[in-house]
């Protein structure tokens, strides 16, 4: 059989399909309550906070996702598998609304699982995903960031990723006294509204030694010439493998672009924030919101009101 000459497609004119969502972490913000469930599977109303972000990868298109994750992991491939037994309870009473709910994760793209092994960091995380994502771009999504499901920003990233190629970073304006809670980019216009040239990342720097305000959220559409970069970075800050210092050796080639966010996003990995993500998704429901925003309103009114008043909501 003669087979006829293929010419490998151009890493710059592929279409991104892939997403990686790390999920290895040890949640030891949560503890107890992450002790034997992974923080990853923590509820946000009835759905746990991964299956938002496998939701948001599948609206914008991306149809193969690999989730890394780590000892005692188990519950989230459980969770985008098929229950058959509660599967087949719910279809024999009849109850089609639980059961399309019980399905919808299993249906929400192509999702695989690897395990990182050693917990070496968000770099090492990613680099794990190397065989998996070959020579092709891809999206990385953090399970810790959700961004509320009306926002575009991801499909917007990729948008941009078409544009100039290379990778993309999603970058969000906080105060000065948060800096250091993230990863930090300097950057130049780039004569594009809400688009910036990124020429160099700092890890958590101080107030002091930040070049911007501009903080890296959990984002990123990345050429997959990070790995090679990602092999041969040294451990960093916090003796882990960064993967903004990684990041940083692509952008003093000039092939990294920041989509600057100033949407809705709810970090789930901080115990306030997650109590405000919960209330915030709960009063957007149609099902619950308007019930909830009533008691809600009376529960403030209560504490506002002191002690007595708090009793008899309490009664």
């Amino acid at each position: 059989m003669i087979v006829p000459h293929t010419t490998p497609t151009p890493e710059a004119t592929r279409t991104v399909r892939k997403a990686v969502v790390p999920a290895a972490g040890l949640g030891t913000r949560f503890l107890p309550a992450t002790k034997a469930t992974p923080k990853e599977m923590l509820p946000v109303v009835d759905k746990p906070a991964i299956q938002y972000v496998v939701e948001e990868a599948s609206a914008a298109g991306l149809d193969d996702v690999l989730m890394i994750t780590g000892r005692h992991k188990r519950a989230i491939e459980d969770h985008f598998d098929h229950a058959f037994e509660l599967e087949q309870a719910l279809a024999a009473k009849g109850d089609t609304v639980r059961l399309d709910a019980v399905r919808d994760p299993a249906r929400l793209a192509d999702i695989h699982h690897i395990r990182q092994g050693d917990p070496l960091g968000l770099g090492h995380a990613v680099l794990c995903a190397r065989h998996h994502v070959g020579d092709q771009p891809f999206a990385v999504l953090l399970g810790d960031d959700l961004i509320d499901p009306r926002e575009t920003l991801l499909s917007r990233m990729l948008e941009v990723r078409d544009r100039h190629l290379g990778s993309v970073i999603a970058l969000m304006e906080v105060p000065p006294e948060q800096i250091h809670l993230y990863g930090c980019a300097a950057v130049e216009e780039s004569g594009e509204d809400g688009v910036v040239r990124v020429t160099g990342l700092v890890e958590k720097p101080s107030r002091e030694d930040a070049p911007s305000r501009y903080a890296v959220i959990g984002r990123y559409v990345l050429a997959p010439a990070v790995f090679g970069i990602l092999e041969r970075t040294p451990p960093g800050r916090g003796g882990e493998i960064q993967l903004t210092d990684a990041l940083q050796e692509l952008a003093t080639d000039g092939t990294v672009h920041g989509v600057v966010f100033d949407g809705l996003r709810y970090d789930t990995g901080d115990k306030a924030d997650y109590l405000r993500t919960v209330v915030r998704l709960a009063c957007d429901r149609p099902d619950l919101g308007p019930e909830f925003m009533s008691w809600l309103k009376e529960f403030v009114t209560g504490l506002e009101g002191g002690g007595a008043a708090r009793k008899r909501l309490a009664a």
